[in-house]
């Protein structure tokens, strides 16, 4: 049937059509896992070790039984299939089953995650959130999403949960890497970047991003995963809200996905002020809300603010949370809820007319569609994820330090490296990857064979595969990754490529023998002086290679729920460094990590700090390449690096009379440490290139507001004799309020791309309404009155700066 476009009416007569129990299927997950047999033979290409078995496979003959009411969502649909094409049909099969069980042949929205691209062993993998927000180049996000977008719809997904929006400005959270750091800004042209690339620019894709989550997550209480977050309205609204406001107006954000937290003893996702109230009646939000995974059963489980499964769905369908994933443990319950009049069916018809608009857009219900009809899937070119993902990885790379001593000579002297991570790949890939996503059911193997000390197989359940130590499981873990990227070089591989004659000794440990005492691996490297000095006895130059692994299974130190109190190197890395140090010789350090970590013992040892925020499977060419010179490091920081754990929260927009930059000096810091500003400050990342900015008055004022618009021409130079890029950074402050307001706030950049010795005007413009703030009064506004434009290379790093006056503008 020829799709037509769709209206109001057209939804309002399909939904009159639809019974009680098909309409509360609409709003309900259903989990592609349950229709898994275990097959009687096996199937060549399995994922994992012992791939030789059989793989799962699917019986789509049980789904009527299941779920005789229709399907209005598949969840977990990339354990599905082993490469693109089973994935393909494994899809196919499910999705013709639920419009054979469905009324009129409505399909179900399927989604997948795709922070790093499709979620699965078939996608291309991209650096993550963090490492691209490192790039400062949104227009990257724009094209790897677009890639995504495209595998996707050949795939047969249509919806995509992502990109994550929060702001993190805690490093103990160990989800920071799937953030695009602390500030509003810079994670709001993000959002809006991959919302685009996701959606189309047109909005005429045929798959629907995600926001998540709403609102507030990276600010839990501790750094704790689902902790309560202790933030007021007007933080929310101004600055966590902001890139969610800014992907709604200017992407038309199709989804939104709560926040596991609290606020103020409500639940994210039974919170009628948050999911009404502030994202549709302020934001502007007209599509679809969806939970996070079993936040609905959070209210019975952990927040005691439901006593049965009933009240729970009915809590969050009032409050504005259209559909429950991935399943249909509370929201089943809405049926009797109704039936027995303690519940208003209308609530329900709103919540399935969004579900039945979105899957019109989607192209999942005969004869209807929002846009046209959807696109045909379309084979991704096969040359642009490996452009766009060694372009994020080599911008993404920050060189936080160095003295001189970098870049390096290929060939000019002997290149010891060590460190545990230089002959590691899987160290490269953060969670929601296609390495985190293999290493799920070997871990879960491990645990229900009883090869996971403390965890009981009896009593199982599926998060007890996340935080469990896995004692000698890192070699398989590491084969998986390289099975899936065999072309991926570790750091050591890549250096060797560029000189065969480097050395490599296997130096330090991510999990200390004294932390983690069965794993005897630890007990028999120890590490002291005398095995450091050995090591490197012959060296002109060191490179220790260290980090953090970040995922999902097994021995990680970041990763979701993978909160840590204090966020350092693991294990005996720091001594490591300092052993090093000690020696004489001349050190870089190179740190792979997707969040800060308390640096400062490393850079006082180091000669060169050296950033890879997560970098996937060019992470070994682009620090090879960057640590030789073939590439100019130009990323720069998505957030600010504390030099102590006791000043977190530390961000570079904090409040007048709170934070760092601080009018009364040391009276206002801390007494017992020396320096109260950070180690290394938002925006902040060094080149081998020097530059200079400075205000540009040669055709009139340099800084204006006209029109709305703040703007600042400025005069760039590169002052080197080194080819390079760099970002220049406009922040803005507002002298004077009657509420507080930031010191400074991001509301412009730019990626520049200089010569040796070039110079270039740059101009900059902001619309005023990044400066708004919600009054006394309660409207969103900006008084008159003084406001200073500051242009540099980091937000402690400013060159230049001049004040004008604005009018008073209001929402």
């Amino acid at each position: 049937m020829t799709a037509t476009a769709l209206t109001p009416g057209k939804v309002a007569d399909l939904l009159s059509q639809l019974t009680l129990e098909q309409k509360v299927a609409q709003l309900t997950g259903f989990a592609v896992t349950d229709l898994v047999v275990r097959p009687t033979s096996p199937r060549p290409g399995g994922a994992g070790a012992g791939a030789e078995k059989a793989g799962p496979t699917i019986d789509v003959e049980r789904l009527p039984a299941l779920r005789p009411h229709g399907v209005g969502h598949l969840s977990l649909g990339w354990f599905l299939g082993h490469d693109a094409d089973s994935l393909r049909s494994d899809l196919a099969r499910v999705q013709a089953a639920v419009r054979e069980a469905t009324p009129f042949g409505i399909g179900a929205l399927v989604h997948i995650e795709a922070i790093s691209g499709l979620l699965h062993s078939s996608g291309p993998q991209f650096p993550t959130s963090w490492a691209q927000a490192a790039t400062w180049e949104p227009a990257l996000v724009t094209r790897a999403a677009a890639v995504t977008a495209a595998q996707m719809r050949a795939a047969g997904i249509q919806h995509a949960l992502s990109p994550v929006m929060d702001l993190a400005r805690d490093p103990r959270w160990g989800r920071v890497h799937e953030t695009y750091g602390e500030d509003p800004e810079l994670a709001a042209q993000f959002s809006v970047a991959f919302v685009r690339g996701i959606q189309g620019t047109d909005g005429s894709s045929g798959v629907l991003a995600t926001g998540k989550h709403f609102v507030g997550y990276g600010a839990s209480e501790g750094g704790l995963n689902q902790a309560a977050t202790q933030l007021g309205r007007r933080a929310l609204v101004d600055e966590y809200a902001e890139p969610f406001r800014r992907a709604i107006a200017e992407a038309d954000l199709a989804t939104i996905m709560n926040s596991y937290n609290e606020i103020d003893g409500v639940p994210c996702v039974a919170d009628r002020w948050l999911l009404t109230e502030l994202l549709r009646d302020q934001l502007g939000f007209t599509g679809l809300v969806v939970s996070d995974y079993d936040s609905v059963t959070l209210q019975t489980r952990f927040f005691h603010t439901a006593d049965s499964p009933g009240r729970a769905a009915v809590q969050a369908v009032s409050a504005g949370l259209d559909v429950e994933l991935p399943g249909d443990t509370n929201y089943s319950h809405l049926v009797e809820e109704v039936r027995s009049g303690r519940f208003d069916e209308s609530i329900i018809d709103t919540a399935a007319a969004r579900v039945l608009t979105a899957k019109a857009r989607a192209g999942l219900i005969p004869g209807m569609s929002a846009r046209g009809p959807a696109p045909a899937p379309r084979t991704p070119d096969p040359g642009e994820p490996a452009a766009v993902r060694r372009a994020i990885a080599e911008r993404g790379i920050v060189l936080l330090d160095n003295d001189g001593t970098l870049p390096l000579t290929p060939r000019a002297g002997r290149i010891v490296v060590v460190g545990p991570a230089a002959d590691e790949l899987r160290i490269h890939f953060g969670a929601y990857t296609s390495v985190s996503n293999a290493e799920v059911p070997l871990g879960m193997v491990a645990v229900m064979t009883g090869q996971v000390p403390g965890v009981d197989p009896a009593t199982f359940v599926f998060t007890d595969i996340f935080q469990p130590r896995m004692p000698g499981m890192d070699e398989r873990f590491e084969a998986e990754a390289r099975r899936l990227h065999p072309d991926a070089p570790t750091v050591l591989d890549a250096l060797r490529q560029a000189d065969p004659s480097v050395v490599y000794v296997p130096l330090g440990r991510f999990e200390a023998a004294a932390e983690h005492p069965l794993d005897s691996a630890a007990a028999e490297h120890p590490l002291d002086s005398a095995a450091v000095e050995q090591a490197v006895a012959g060296a002109d130059i060191v490179v220790a290679v260290v980090g953090e692994r970040t995922g999902w299974v097994g021995n990680n130190t970041a990763g979701e729920g993978q909160s840590t109190a204090s966020p350092t190197l693991p294990g005996d890395q720091e001594a490591l460094v300092a052993l090093l140090a000690a020696t004489g010789k001349p050190l870089v350090t190179v740190v792979v990590s997707g969040r800060p970590l308390l640096l400062g013992a490393v850079a006082q040892a180091s000669n060169a700090v050296l950033l890879a925020p997560l970098l996937g499977e060019e992470a070994g060419a682009a620090i090879a390449d960057t640590l030789f010179g073939t590439v100019n490091p130009s990323g720069k920081l998505p957030s600010t690096f504390p030099r102590h754990l006791g000043q977190v929260p530390l961000y570079h927009g904090h409040h007048y009379g709170s934070g760092y930059d601080h009018p009364t000096g040391s009276r206002h810091g801390y007494n017992d440490l020396a320096d109260n500003s950070p180690l290394y400050p938002f925006g902040h990342g060094l080149s081998y290139s020097t530059f200079e900015v400075a205000l540009d008055d040669s055709a009139g004022a340099a800084v204006e507001y006209v029109d709305g618009l703040l703007r600042a021409r400025l005069a760039a130079a590169n002052t080197s004799g080194v080819d390079g890029e760099t970002v220049v950074q406009l922040y803005a402050r507002d002298e004077a309020a009657t509420v507080v307001r930031p010191v400074r706030r991001l509301i412009g950049f730019t990626r520049l791309t200089l010569a040796a010795g070039q110079r270039a005007t740059v101009s900059l413009e902001a619309p005023v309404e990044r400066l708004f703030y919600t009054q006394v009064d309660g409207t969103r506004g900006i008084e008159a009155g003084e406001v200073t434009l500051l242009a540099g290379f980091s937000s402690d790093d400013i060159r230049a700066h001049a004040t004008i006056t604005v009018p008073a503008r209001t929402a």
